[in-house]
């Protein structure tokens, strides 16, 4: 199998004959590798569309198991959804979380966050950590092609200068994994504490009243009973049924 990947929308429809073995191979203009779906200009819409109804089917089986005062608790429900949304949400992400169509699914994450907290719709995106992991997730692999003998290791070196672009991109790995590096390294951060960082920074810098309301970054509050872990988040966040959101 063959496949082209270039940004010439004049030749969207024409396909590559490559022979091998005096055979011509059969030409795919979406080709599938390890689960991922590529296309002609590495956009990656295909993919996350379909990732997208996958995520829509397994939030509904969260909001089964959730409510307001009873059902799951805060860790049965933080599995529940490490194990049936982040585990495909966040497959291959280093690759397209940079795409712009990552808006399609990111609402369908956002409401698996906001089941397991318990908080309300109008809550702010901002205080839901959907980007973080992502970002968190492409340190771990800088760091690892950061290693002589990784696959990504030449390609780091080779992408420093500016015309060693094999295929032009708005947002490609290589700047964005410096960024982080250089990012994590001024400040001693290690990968797997990325996301905690960001959050924790987030927080600092957030000018709301309700700052004081931030949990820590263990996880001994969310044995709290249901009803109080949802009090707890809507407190933080500033969104609760209150008066004003009534009137809303």
């Amino acid at each position: 199998m063959s496949a082209a990947f270039h940004l010439n929308n004049r030749e969207v429809k024409r396909e590559v004959k490559v022979k091998c073995n005096n055979e011509t191979l059969s030409f795919c203009s979406e080709p599938n590798y390890l689960g991922l779906t590529l296309d002609r200009s590495l956009t990656y819409r295909r993919h996350l569309e379909s990732l997208r109804k996958k995520l829509t089917s397994r939030v509904a089986l969260l909001r089964r198991l959730a409510g307001s005062g009873w059902g799951a608790g805060a860790t049965i429900l933080r599995i529940a959804t490490l194990a049936l949304v982040h585990s495909i949400a966040e497959y291959f992400a280093p690759v397209w979380c940079r795409s712009a169509h990552t808006r399609l699914f990111d609402p369908a994450i956002n409401n698996a966050l906001r089941i397991v907290t318990g908080c309300l719709r109008p809550s702010p995106v901002d205080n839901l950590p959907t980007e973080l992991r992502r970002s968190g997730a492409t340190l771990t692999l800088a760091r690892r092609a950061m290693e002589p003998g990784h696959l990504l290791h030449s390609a780091r070196t080779r992408s420093s200068s500016a015309n060693a672009r094999r295929l032009k991109s708005r947002h490609p790995f290589v700047p964005a994994a410096q960024h982080l590096i250089s990012s994590s390294d001024n400040n001693n951060i290690r990968a797997a504490q990325w996301a905690d960082y960001q959050w924790n920074a987030h927080w600092t810098d957030n000018p709301t009243r309700l700052r004081v309301f931030k949990p820590d970054t263990g996880t001994h509050r969310m044995t709290l009973p249901r009803r109080a872990w949802v009090r707890l988040n809507r407190l933080r966040t500033g969104v609760g049924r209150f008066h004003s959101y009534f009137y809303k």
